[in-house]
């Protein structure tokens, strides 16, 4: 073969090989590596993990092992990576403000809500919970296929009996190739009481099955508030999310005083970092009814709120820090998991639930098949016993004096050859009168459990309900002890709270300075000293704007595009400030073409260089996101040439072949997004050149022109909107 191929070279597209390969990785990364299974709801290490400690025996009876011989095990076993990766999924299945149900009980330090890092492998222990072993239930009996480990010298579960529904109660989250997956987790009782209902009326719908299953449980608790109807469809869609809060009281002090106490945060956020948040705002005076933040937590939460005046609301004070600050955040919602066949896809909650029972119905039928075929190997043995407690003297005979008693033991008493190897290896203390009746009691228990088994192998509906019945069992056994009631409290959306009476930014006046590269910056000020201002090699000055903190600024673009960025949230500081790119979506091909303050009752004039444009109001151009909001739409390679103050009565348009035109402002439709109209009419390729918006009564100033037209000196080119004008004077040819 080495000669076949010594020196021989396959030419391929690189394209072709880049692509085969990718689709390689992204397969391995969604099958094994991202995605839970929607039978037991884990990741092949959170599976492998379990079973390598369910092989070192332990369970929750069992003494702890440290954690470096379970990684070891892992990894030399079943899990080739590294051994950093492989402890922290077992730190997180220990976790209980984590895992809604941890599969593994730790010993030592494994991390703190505030973010801290778990100990060493070296210096903690674990072994498995009780959650942990109901789902290996059964591994040992056939319930699940295995399958050759990576380097083939181990077998490995291609997936748990699962006797508990992880996948729901836990939840899931991870992030493959072109999709990701975020499931929130839930009180297992619940889950288990949604599952029966599925078992025994197979058509419930998902509003049924959230009259018993109402939400998540987070194991931080807190509150959920999200509307039912957006609850319903996110749960029948598999796509959605929960709007998560803190929970919190307000505790009266002496002489009137009151403060708020934070008593559980929302799942997922680090104590730590939510109080350096709220104290950096507070630094940044963007909480102004708040006065303090202090930590009196020790094994429970405890975040002290103090209002800066004890005559707020604290219902304001809260709703100004729920839109502030992480103690209000968003779970995601999305169930995609790998199905049975281990195909991925976004699933329902019935569809999930579905899955499980399907599982869990498989997994009875595998044990009963493989108990079965254990009691009749058994009945078999203590048939051909009970033949020898008949004939024992015989026996006795044959064994002593045949020189092949297993042949003589078959051939006379009729044994098979598992009866008769059995005979041969009884022991003789087995062979008193005591001993006989054991193995008849025995016979006959065995021969109801035969009758037992088969008949719950003929019979689907016995089948499932046997599996309606362990799960009645599990929402009692989990509706009990530390971790069973429900902690996170499920609301209705609030009612909007009022906060436009508070001003969340102190106000304070800025000098918002634009470079003629695109760098950003505010001063604080008005009477700032430009020709101080200080910039990067090579740039300039391009813009310099005076406003308040309080305001927001509009950057319009070339594409048409408007931008919103808060007085506020401008760099501050004596360096060059930040390129406009970071703070806004703005394409590397575009430009920016104004920059002004967005005020009540403003309007502009904007308008493409194809000639066409529209009045767009100050209200029209606030956008919440980065990527800003499409005003001006453009056919072709046109662009945005014109976004200009709207005050005035009239309009006077200049195009490049230098015909001038004036028309009522009021021609123009008000419009909040378009193509808008024509402003003057154009042949042989021409465009607009510049345009301005003036006052009739005030008379008309072109830009880079000293003396002001009044109307009288500009009635040959007044005339209608989207007329083709007259050749302009020559005072408009001056550049502004």
């Amino acid at each position: 073969m080495n000669e076949t191929f010594e020196g021989h070279i396959e030419e391929t597209k690189l394209a072709d090989a880049l692509s085969e390969r990718y689709l390689a990785y992204a397969l391995s990364t969604i099958m094994s590596r991202s995605l839970p299974d929607v039978r037991d709801g884990l990741k092949p290490v959170h599976r492998r993990l379990v079973y390598a400690m369910h092989q070192l025996k332990l369970d929750p009876a069992s003494g702890f092992k440290k954690c470096a011989r379970v990684v070891g095990d892992v990894i030399g076993k079943f899990h080739p990576h590294g051994d950093a990766s492989v402890y922290e999924a077992l730190v997180r299945l220990a976790q209980d403000f984590a895992a809604r149900y941890p599969l593994v009980e730790g010993q030592g330090n494994f991390g703190s809500i505030d973010g801290d890092n778990a100990a060493a492998m070296r210096y903690t222990e674990a072994r498995l919970t009780e959650v942990a072993v109901a789902l290996l239930d059964g591994i040992e009996s056939d319930a699940v296929d295995f399958r050759p480990t990576y380097d083939g010298e181990e077998h490995e579960p291609i997936v748990l009996p699962a006797a508990f529904p992880n996948l729901l109660a836990n939840g899931a989250a991870g992030i493959a190739v072109g999709m990701a997956t975020s499931i929130p987790p839930h009180n297992a009782a619940e889950v288990c009481a949604a599952a029966a209902l599925l078992v025994r009326r197979p058509t419930a719908t998902t509003q049924d099955l959230l009259e018993l299953m109402p939400g998540p449980d987070f194991p931080t608790g807190g509150l959920i508030v999200e509307d039912a109807s957006a609850i319903l469809q996110a749960y029948e869609t598999g796509r959605g999310g929960f709007r998560m809060r803190a929970r919190w009281a307000v505790e009266q002090g002496r002489f009137g005083t009151w403060h708020i106490v934070v008593s559980e945060i929302p799942y997922q956020v680090q104590k730590s970092r939510l109080i350096e948040q709220v104290a950096d705002l507070l630094d940044q005076k963007k909480l102004p009814l708040l006065g303090d933040i202090r930590d009196e937590s020790t094994d429970e939460i405890r975040l002290i709120l103090e209002p800066k005046t004890r005559g707020i609301e604290p219902e304001v004070l809260m709703e100004t820090l729920f839109r502030a600050t992480a103690l209000e955040s968003r779970f995601p919602l999305n169930m995609n998991v790998l199905g049975a066949d281990r195909a991925p896809g976004v699933l329902g909650l019935k569809q999930v639930l579905q899955a499980w029972l399907n599982h869990r119905h498989e997994v009875l039928e595998r044990r009963s098949r493989h108990r079965l075929a254990a009691v009749e190997r058994r009945l078999e043995i203590l048939a051909g016993f009970l033949v020898v407690y008949l004939n024992l003297d015989e026996v006795i005979r044959i064994i002593r004096e045949e020189d092949d008693a297993k042949a003589s033991l078959m051939a006379t008493f009729s044994l098979t050859d598992m009866q008769a190897e059995s005979v041969l290896n009884m022991r003789l203390r087995s062979l008193r009168r005591l001993e006989e009746m054991e193995i008849r009691r025995e016979h006959d228990a065995l021969s109801a459990e035969k009758a037992e088994l088969l008949a719950l192998l003929g019979d689907e509906k016995q089948r499932w309900k046997q599996i309606g019945q362990e799960l009645d069992k599990m929402v009692k056994l989990f509706a009990k002890g530390r971790v069973g009631p429900r902690r996170s409290t499920i609301l209705s959306a609030p009612k909007p709270v009022d906060i436009s009476v508070v001003e969340t930014v102190e106000r304070e006046p800025l000098t918002m300075i634009l470079s003629q590269k695109g760098w950003v910056r505010a001063v604080k000020g008005h009477a700032v000293d430009l020709d101080s201002q200080k910039f990067k090699e090579g740039d300039g000055l391009k813009l310099a704007i005076p406003c308040q903190s309080t305001d927001r600024l509009c950057f319009f673009a070339t594409d048409g595009r408007a931008f919103t960025v808060k007085g506020t949230d401008l760099p501050r500081g004596r360096g060059d400030g930040q390129p406009v790119r970071l703070l806004v979506d703005l394409s590397n091909d575009e430009e920016l073409l104004a920059v002004f303050v967005l005020e009540d009752g403003g309007r502009r004039l904007v308008a493409s260089s194809a000639g066409r444009g529209m009045v767009v109001e100050d209200d029209a151009l606030v956008s919440e996101k980065r990527s800003g909001r499409q005003v001006l739409n453009l056919k072709d390679d046109d662009s945005a040439l014109l976004c200009i103050p709207a005050l005035g009565d009239h309009v006077a348009v200049l195009g490049d072949n230098r015909r001038f035109l004036i028309f009522p402002l009021d021609q123009l439709p008000v419009m909040g997004r378009g193509l808008g109209v024509a402003l003057q009419k154009y042949a042989d390729g021409a465009h607009l050149r510049q345009a301005v918006v003036f006052t009739a009564s005030e008379g008309l100033v072109w830009p880079g022109a000293v003396r002001c037209r009044g109307m009288a000196d500009l009635q040959d080119w007044l005339g209608k909107r989207a007329g083709v004008g007259k050749l302009a004077p020559t005072w408009t040819n001056k550049k502004g």
